[in-house]
């Protein structure tokens, strides 16, 4: 049974990044470190250049994590679609690694008879509803965004209702770039509710450059000093072991 927990990065955005790293660049660092990156393209009508949805694409494809461009008004079900499909995406891949382990290299879950790839998907859903969910939010807020923040505010809240209903342990971060005085904020440090992003999703200000690949080193930043303050809390370090997909 797989014990380990599922750290994601969730990266809203509407444009292309145009200052520091490269975005594509710090999400394969990130699929290294098993952190799944999931970027939502979010337009009002069809303004992502091609430029943009090659960046959207790529940063999703090399951080092992799923992309989707969407409008506004449909980004609260998008939101909660991606978080999803991500990490049945990453539960599968742990159950066709333990497969073929046991089956042979040349084994996975599609190889099996329709029964057991049933009774094997069954096994990927309880996971879904059990698993420990880590989920690092990135929203860019650069001028473009200023009328979809209220949009990403009630999209994160309906994220926060609909993942609560697991069984599973969730907990959330909440950064936003470019920041009041830094290339990336934290809005709201690792919490198991994002019903605290009410207040201050209203004093957010936007505008400035859209550092995306700084916002993506930030937050693998975050997830090491959560896993490193974990352990000093600990006795026993072994017991956050964290399993590397």
């Amino acid at each position: 049974m797989y014990t380990g927990k599922i750290r994601q990065i969730l990266l809203i955005t509407d444009g292309c990044s145009n200052q520091g790293d490269d975005p594509i660049a710090m999400a394969a660092l990130a699929k290294e470190q098993g952190i799944t990156v999931n970027v939502i393209g979010v337009t009002e009508k069809d303004i992502i250049d091609e430029k943009g949805m090659t960046e959207i694409e790529g940063i999703a494809m090399s951080g092992g994590g799923v992309s989707q461009i969407v409008y506004a008004e449909a980004l609260s079900q998008t939101v909660q679609m991606v978080t999803r499909k991500a990490m049945n995406q990453t539960i599968q891949g742990v159950v066709n690694s333990q497969l073929q382990q046991i089956l042979g290299r040349s084994q996975s879950m599609e190889d099996l008879p329709p029964d057991k790839r049933g009774e094997v998907m069954e096994v990927v859903d309880e996971l879904g509803e059990t698993v420990e969910l880590e989920v690092l939010i990135l929203v860019d807020t650069s001028a473009s965004m200023k009328h979809k923040l209220p949009t990403v505010k009630e999209a994160l809240l309906d994220l926060s209702l609909s993942l609560n209903a697991r069984s599973g342990e969730n907990q959330f971060s909440v950064y936003v770039f470019p920041g009041k005085k830094n290339d990336v904020e934290k809005l709201l440090d690792w919490t198991p509710k994002l019903q605290s992003l009410t207040s201050i999703f209203s004093q957010l200000s936007t505008g400035g450059i859209t550092p995306t690949g700084p916002a993506l080193r930030t937050a693998l930043s975050s997830f090491s000093q959560k896993k490193s303050i974990r352990s000093l809390l600990s006795r026993d370090d072994e017991s956050y072991f964290e399993e590397s997909i």
